[in-house]
């Protein structure tokens, strides 16, 4: 052993030095413990003999992982979200008089380890410090391998990226569950309480990811206040949005917030609800999907964009103040039958060829002409005669600039006749230059369109007022009922 220190001080990289022996089966069984552990929990990744302290990568992965532990974002670890880590982690509660152990060596051995008889980011990284230094690699290596690291300290493809089965025609959707969980982390990072995140929290709150995920277009996307900043409704529609149209990267998102450890769920698959497809749907005459994409699509100039922000409660004035970098998407809630639906608005681009039958599909389409312009319906015609006449796709046409004064279509019928040949609902009429554009029915319309696919337009009347019916039917008996028990006890 005399001979080998010499060599273990010069080259840090060796961990372990065992005297064994093949003939005398000394320390055989040592022998492999620790080359084993060397293979599954190696200190190179994770500590720099050097300078005997956690390396950046380590110490990086560690404050995420206790940034998502802090479930509050005060700033340490009191003793319910150190139990629910130690449960998380190692599927056992620590006792008190452990957790008061821990909190005492960190106490003991640092100036800002514990604060308000709580573990701050410096202690916990302390610990993690002092298991490696006493060998206790596994204990490290145990919480980050639950937090989706791999050997180099990056987070796997199989905690990130699990496999979700999506059959075509099929939508994907958060389900409740998930709702709750993205408002407690949207609560958990507004520090002011004021119902939006301002540039500072809302960086906070993507500080558990690698990158920033929302670029300049997210805001143009959905609700924010006059500053910009966004609220808790546009937040939840940007997730909404998300998982709709690019699921796999929702999830890639509700790892890096830690879905599975605060939900406690195998992966962030059980966040994500697939809608049974829109076939079935129409067979049976009624849709599950919470969530309805909408093409909008129409000659250049026809007011596709101001159509898109006003959804979103923006007047032109406000839409001019923004410039010209303007998102095709836009998402919002609307009232469908009472009930709370998200729409997603999307402006095709006027110089874009439908190539295929897919580019065409959504749930509803919005063909918007302007009245101003004598040649704008002859487009709006066509795109429907070609992609949409045959589809059982519902389209409803929108006579934009409502406002201005109204030119005679270069086509053959007017457009309220071309409507009626098609069994289509009349052109609607709208216009953004008031300010309750925001509030205007043509988009609960085009919902309600969307929700009931197989309805013409006398019968989605009928069907929304039989639904109302039906509905304060059911209110009026569970409340005779339930006065008929409140007077049965009294008797």
């Amino acid at each position: 052993m005399e001979m080998i220190l010499p060599i273990m001080n010069q080259f840090t990289e060796i961990e372990t030095c065992v005297e064994c022996s093949a003939k005398n089966l000394k320390n055989i069984s040592e022998l492999f413990f620790y080359a084993q552990k060397a293979v599954l929990h190696p200190t190179a990744p994770l500590y720099s003999p050097e300078e005997k302290q956690l390396k950046p990568l380590c110490v990086q992965a560690l404050t995420r992982i206790f940034n998502i532990s802090d479930q509050d974002n005060d700033g340490i670890l009191n003793d319910v979200e150190m139990n629910f880590f130690q449960k998380y982690c190692f599927r056992n509660p620590l006792s008190a008089q452990a957790l008061e152990d821990v909190k005492t060596v960190v106490w003991k051995n640092t100036t800002d380890g514990i604060r308000d008889d709580g573990l701050t980011l410096n202690g916990f990284l302390f610990l993690n410090t002092l298991f490696v230094q006493r060998g206790r690699h596994e204990t490290t290596w145990t919480v980050l391998r639950k937090f989706g690291y791999d050997d180099n300290l990056e987070m796997t493809d199989d905690y990130l990226h699990p496999p979700l089965r999506v059959l075509y025609h099929c939508t994907t959707e958060l389900n409740q569950r998930t709702y709750l969980f993205l408002q407690r982390v949207f609560e958990k990072y507004d520090a002011d309480n004021d119902g939006v995140l301002s540039p500072i929290e809302l960086k906070n709150l993507f500080s558990v990811f690698p990158y920033f995920p929302w670029g300049p277009e997210a805001f143009n996307t959905v609700c924010t206040d006059e500053r910009g900043w966004v609220t808790l409704h546009g937040y939840l529609c940007h997730w909404t949005f998300t998982a709709y149209l690019d699921v796999h990267r929702c999830i890639e998102y509700l790892g890096y917030l830690g879905y599975t450890t605060i939900m406690e769920q195998e992966s962030q698959t059980a966040a994500i609800t697939v809608t049974r497809a829109k076939k079935l749907d129409l067979e049976k005459g009624q849709t599950q999907r919470n969530v309805f994409l909408c093409k909008v699509i129409g000659p250049k100039g026809t007011g596709k964009t101001a159509f898109l922000q006003a959804f979103l409660g923006r007047s032109l004035q406000m839409q001019s103040e923004m410039g010209a970098d303007l998102c095709d998407f836009t998402i919002n809630t609307v009232q469908v039958n009472s009930q709370d639906k998200y729409l997603i608005l999307h402006e095709v681009d006027v110089d874009c060829e439908f190539l295929k039958a897919s580019n065409a599909t959504c749930d509803v389409a919005c063909l918007m002409y302007d009245i101003t312009d004598a040649k704008s319906f002859n487009y709006c015609a066509s795109i429907y005669k070609e992609h949409y006449m045959e589809s059982r796709i519902p389209c409803v046409f929108v006579a934009s600039k409502a406002d201005l004064p109204e030119q005679k279509q270069e086509h053959g019928i007017t457009p309220l006749q071309f409507c009626y040949k098609h069994r289509l609902p009349p052109p609607f009429h709208f216009s953004c230059c008031n300010d309750s554009a925001a509030s205007s029915p043509i988009y609960s319309r085009l919902a309600l369109v969307a929700s009931f696919p197989h309805l013409n337009d006398a019968e989605l009347s009928t069907s929304s007022l039989c639904l109302r019916v039906t509905l304060g039917a059911a209110v009026t008996a569970l409340l005779a009922f339930a006065l008929y028990r409140a007077l049965a006890r009294h008797k």
